[in-house]
């Protein structure tokens, strides 16, 4: 018994309404072109999440099966499984190719498509596991793979109007969901609860938005007392206690592309030392910003708020890096790892970057102050300064979230 190796999904349905413009789409995939023209790659093979969404508008659920998204200097196919129907072509800007799970290698049947007599081809070397390229390697014997993932990443890097203009919405987006995590949030309640009203009033709002919109991956974490120490913890059903200091952390995912939106806050009260912390990260997240202008290069930026920390006696407690780039990203997928705010990245801002301010420091339990305090704005990277797109409050003038009254 035998069955075809590829379907054929072309035209099941209409194309979805994409995201970006024609000729947005159209300047992705001709940028990536020249690149490959100047570096003799006669077709790119992108496999990871961010650039097929990137360059086809594509976001895949992998689930165990292999995509991807073959682009030469004529055409630009993704690459998708059976089980995903025709959503994959609907969304692709470009075409589609489909194959079975009736045999193993019907991926790589359908990749050899595509390629055709290409010998040099370009792959993702920071996304491509070992046994992914030992298996590239013996079905394309007299290929030479060269990494493509570096010089990709720098065409991310600066973002169009479109993308800026998206990324400002989400933004907004992310200010609606901070507002229903404090709206829900009081003593007694557990975080889940929280972070759920959060995540279901951005998911509305998203959907009241972008009407047409695939709904993903927007999410919320909303963490209290000893789950506010790293920035990742996940939810809890832990309850809030009169005093805790909190953390809210607004994800809102609209194709592909990731904001967030992160403040510190108080159940209803504050003691002076938490006051303190609070205070001096409010005052480095200030400085950042103002440090975030073209021509200031990120490791630059990371070692002057470092000394902020340094005088205050608080640099041994700093978390991480001090923001990065926004755009395509996600926690389970990659993002720009050149345009991080950190002291080995020596990356200069240029106009169109799109990168955050995060400071945080954790206080270790059983000290003065203890919790974690983290403030998060996103801002546009523009001629001779800089554009602030959050507009969420923070610090203790605005964000000790009074007792809810019995009435209420």
């Amino acid at each position: 018994m035998e069955r075809e190796r590829l379907q054929n999904y072309v035209g099941n349905g209409e194309k979805a309404r994409p995201t970006f413009s024609a000729g947005e789409m159209q300047r992705r995939q001709d940028a990536i072109r020249g690149h490959m023209a100047e570096a003799g790659i006669d077709a790119a093979l992108f496999t990871s999440y961010h650039n097929i969404n990137y360059y086809a508008d594509f976001v895949y659920c992998s689930f165990g099966r292999r995509y991807g998204l073959v682009i030469d200097q004529n055409n630009a196919t993704s690459i998708s499984a059976g089980i995903d129907g025709g959503q994959p072509w609907r969304r692709t800007f470009g075409g589609n190719v489909t194959y079975t799970d009736w045999s193993k290698d019907n991926y790589f049947h359908a990749v050899r498509q595509l390629v055709g007599k290409a010998r040099r081809i370009g792959i993702e070397f920071d996304f491509v596991n070992i046994e992914l390229l030992n298996l590239l390697k013996s079905e394309f014997p007299r290929v030479e793979f060269v990494d493509i993932a570096a010089a990709a990443m720098r065409l991310r890097m600066i973002k169009s109007a479109e993308e800026i203009a998206h990324i400002t919405e989400m933004a907004r987006i992310a200010d609606v969901g901070g507002a229903a995590c404090v709206e829900a949030t009081a003593v007694g309640t557990p975080e889940h609860e929280v972070a759920l009203h959060s995540t279901a009033t951005m998911v509305r709002e998203i959907a009241r938005t972008w009407p047409h919109a695939e709904l993903l991956d927007t999410w919320t974490w909303f963490q209290s007392g000893i789950n506010t120490d790293g920035a990742h913890n996940p939810v809890t059903s832990r309850r809030i206690e009169r005093g805790d200091i909190l953390s809210l952390n607004c994800f809102p995912m609209v194709a592909g592309y990731y904001v967030a939106l992160e403040r510190t806050l108080f159940a209803e009260e504050a003691s002076d030392a938490h006051i303190r912390m609070w205070e001096v990260n409010c005052n480095v997240h200030d400085r950042g910003k103002e440090l975030l202008v073209p021509g200031k290069k990120c490791s630059d930026i990371a070692k002057e708020l470092n000394e902020m920390y340094a005088a205050e006696n608080l640099l041994q407690y700093r978390s991480f890096g001090y923001g990065h780039s926004f755009g395509v990203l996600s926690h389970y997928y990659g993002r720009e790892a050149g345009l991080e705010l950190r002291e080995d990245c020596d990356t200069v801002l240029e106009p169109g970057m799109v990168v955050s301010m995060e400071p945080m420091i954790t206080i270790p339990e059983g000290k003065p102050g203890a919790g974690g305090y983290r403030e998060h704005d996103i801002l546009v990277i523009e001629e001779g300064g800089n554009r602030n797109i959050t507009g969420f409050p923070y610090g203790p003038e605005h964000l000790i979230v009074p007792g809810k009254s019995k009435a209420a």
